[in-house]
Formats: structure tokens, C-alpha cells, sequence
């Protein structure tokens, strides 16, 4: 062999060796194709305006620094229609969801084309917030073991707003009237400010909201913040005990957004997603930015996102079946 050529020979091998090592440093497989990713990615979410619309651009503009590709994010109505959508997409990686507890919460209300968990790979849990129970102040109530035993002493006196049927509030409630052993009878709303409307004028006596929705509600005294529905105290809501420090031991149910992609998705594309969504939420000025429009930042392993939604699945499919709701 001449020494052109061996020279020749070690410059493409080193070459080889070095694609081989960008492409695993990429997160793709050796053989696998071009690096992940090399185009467009695309993050499919609900209508524009909402908590998983902000969440979805929140997590895009990160991205789209981290991977060195853009990432945009394209909007579906409803929240059935966004996972739809993706189980039915490629599985590389190119087309991702961010939708809240809706996503698996809604097949065990009504009938869906989507499994939650066969047809999705979790990525991360992106931002969590609990829930937090309110009333008016006129109802003789400081404390949610004095609002249990006023419940008891009024049986189907008392009224709870929702957002509506199936809702992550309405769910909540019925969560709290198992628990307590109380009647309190539901009354569903079409969107937030029409329950808000009728707590804040005494028609509905209490309801379950988000901390920026009800947090200038709260700080005026129009409404009396008494528990937060997070299993731990919330620096959301700092002061607030939690409803499971009320004696009903267990009680949880949270507003979680996640990252998903459809089933069968490459494991080192899961991995390199998994890693720069931590990189991006774990900054201090992505949790303030967070923290400031209610939700606290809450990046973690896919299986950790995996296990939480079947463990919300069985709980919440418990209370769904025990309270008869359908959505058909």
C-alpha cells in the first residue's frame, strides 16, 4: 500500500469514527440515519391562549436554542383531536405533543382513538401546578375539616362550580365528596369567569381552581382560599395546608403538562429530548418565568411521567365510575 493511500484510508476512517461519535453524542444510533434532528420539529398542542398553548411555546423556544433546529408549535381545537394527531405520526421524533391530564383522563370518559399509554412515549413532566379549593366568604367555614362537618350538617346544600363535566375541577370535587363522605351538589359552568361570576356573588358556595386564576380573586377577599390539592404544601400558595392534612389521607390531583411522542419513537431521540427539556426548565430564570404565571417547573425521567399517569388513570377512573360520569 502506498503511504498516499494509507493516508487516504486513515482520514476516512477517522472520518467514519467521528460521524459515528456525532451521531451518538446526537442521540441517534449508529446506522440510524442522519443525526436527530436534522429538520423542522413540530409540537402539536391544544387551541392558542390557553395553559397548554403557553406551555407548549414556553418549552419550543428552549428547544429550539437546545437542539439547533426550529421548533414550532402548531395548534388543534379540543383536546382530543392534538393526541390524535400524533399517535398517528411518524415515530422520529419530528412530531411532539404538550397537552395536560385531559390527555389521559379523557378515554376513561368517553370513547377516544388514542391509548395513553400504547400509543405514547413520555418524554418529561414539564410544569405542575395543584389545584386549590375556595369558597365565599360569607360561608362559616376557615378550615376544610370545618367545611366537612358544615357539608354533613347540610347535606346537597352546598354547591360546587366546575369549568365543566369531566373537568380537572369537577373531578376534584367528586375526589373531595368520596373522601369526606358529603353531598355537595355539582353545578358545571361553561369556561372559568361565569363561575367565578356566581362564587363571588354567593350563588355557589365553594370550587376548585388554579392559582392564577383565583390567587387576585383571593387577595381581594372576594374568595377564601382554604387547602391546596397538591399531596405536599405549595410554594405557589405559600401558607395554604394541603386537603390530606384534613384527615383525608392520600388525597392528590394536580394540573400536570407533559411532553410526549407517539409510541416506538427511538430510544436516544427520547433520551436527547429528555435531557434539553431538563436543561431548559432547570435554569433560574425559566422556573421564575414559570413560577410567575402559576405553575412551578417540573422536569423528571420519562418513566417517572409513565408512572404517574397510570397511577391517575386507576385513581381517577375509581372516582369517574363511582360518580357515573360520561361524556359521550
Amino acid at each position: 500500500m502506498s503511504i498516499r493511500r494509507y493516508a487516504g484510508w486513515v482520514c476516512c476512517a477517522c472520518y467514519a469514527l467521528t460521524g459515528a461519535g456525532s451521531a451518538i453524542a446526537q442521540g441517534t444510533p449508529t446506522g440510524a440515519g442522519p443525526a436527530y434532528p436534522n429538520k423542522v420539529v413540530r409540537i402539536i398542542t391544544t387551541e392558542p391562549g390557553g395553559n397548554a398553548d403557553f406551555n407548549a411555546r414556553f418549552i419550543a423556544d428552549g428547544l429550539t436554542g437546545a437542539l439547533g433546529q426550529p421548533v414550532i408549535v402548531e395548534n388543534r381545537a379540543g383536546t382530543i383531536i392534538a393526541p390524535e394527531t400524533v399517535a398517528k405520526a411518524a415515530p422520529d421524533g419530528y412530531m411532539l405533543l404538550v397537552i395536560a391530564g385531559t390527555f389521559w383522563i379523557s378515554p376513561l370518559l368517553r370513547k377516544t382513538s388514542y391509548d395513553p399509554v400504547r400509543h405514547f412515549a413520555t418524554i418529561s413532566m414539564l410544569v405542575r401546578s395543584p389545584n386549590v379549593l375556595v369558597v365565599h366568604p360569607s360561608l362559616p367555614v376557615k378550615s376544610v375539616t370545618e367545611l366537612i362537618t358544615l357539608a354533613k350538617a347540610r347535606p346537597g346544600q352546598l354547591n360546587y362550580a366546575s369549568t365543566g363535566a369531566g373537568g380537572s375541577f369537577h373531578l376534584a370535587g367528586e375526589l373531595f365528596k368520596s373522601m369526606a363522605g358529603v353531598n355537595i351538589v355539582h353545578i358545571p359552568y361553561k369556561g372559568t369567569a361565569a363561575g367565578f361570576t356566581d362564587l363571588m356573588t354567593g350563588q355557589v358556595q365553594l370550587s376548585f381552581t388554579n392559582p392564577a386564576a383565583g390567587m387576585p380573586h383571593m387577595k381581594s377577599g372576594r374568595l377564601r382560599a382554604l387547602a391546596v390539592t397538591s399531596r405536599e404544601p405549595s410554594r405557589l400558595l405559600p401558607g395554604l395546608p394541603t386537603i390530606a392534612s384534613a384527615g383525608l389521607d392520600g388525597f392528590e390531583i394536580e394540573t400536570i403538562f407533559g411532553l410526549f411522542a407517539p409510541a416506538k419513537t427511538p430510544e436516544p431521540v427520547i433520551r436527547r429530548l429528555n435531557q434539553e427539556v431538563a436543561r431548559v426548565l432547570n435554569t433560574p430564570e425559566a422556573k421564575e418565568r414559570l413560577f410567575s404565571a402559576g405553575v412551578e417547573a417540573a422536569p423528571g425521567a420519562p418513566d417517572e411521567l409513565a408512572t404517574y399517569i397510570r397511577s391517575d388513570m386507576s385513581r381517577m377512573g375509581k372516582v369517574i365510575r363511582d360518580a357515573g360520569i360520561r361524556l359521550d
